[in-house]
């Protein structure tokens, strides 16, 4: 872990997704999905559509700074849905993912969900967000929600 993420003052809270200071953090996680991604295999929701009763979206702020967002998106029937999660390529391998999805994953539970689900990616650029879910107790589990079978898409999911 990095000095800078023991000493800095860390902060995980729910804002709005349309916050001016988060343009970046926005225009990186696009990037980063249409890199490698065929179009239609892109499962990102639009910024505008993160404003939602059944979203919960978070900002993790280091010194005040934006370097991370996750949302969870409520799907009924006990489950949500981790959307929109990405830390900034400069703040990464400082445990920030692993932080941040240990946090919504406590939100889950105290919001009575019995369990959460993803999408990710199974092109090489998703390997450490693969393995961070993994290692978190996800397991690989057939397309959910509105998705429907992709060879780019990998579904996970947590009993809570």
């Amino acid at each position: 872990m990095r000095e800078a993420a023991v000493t800095e003052p860390l902060s995980f809270a729910v804002e709005s997704p349309l916050a001016e200071d988060l343009d970046l953090l926005f225009q990186r996680h696009s990037a980063d999905m249409h890199a490698d991604t065929p179009p239609e295999s892109i499962h990102m929701l639009p910024r505008e559509a993160l404003v939602s009763p059944d979203i919960d979206f978070f900002v993790l702020r280091r010194s005040g700074r934006p370097v991370g967002m996750a949302a969870l998106k409520r799907l009924g029937e006990g489950g949500a849905e981790v959307k929109s999660m990405h830390v900034l390529a400069e703040a990464r391998g400082a445990g920030l993912s692993r932080l941040m999805l240990d946090r919504l994953i406590d939100q889950a539970r105290r919001s009575g969900l019995t369990h959460l689900s993803l999408e990710t990616g199974v092109q090489p650029s998703f390997v450490a967000a693969r393995g961070l879910y993994a290692r978190a107790g996800f397991a690989e589990c057939p397309p959910f929600g509105s998705y429907r079978p992709d060879p780019n898409s990998v579904f996970m999911t947590l009993a809570l």
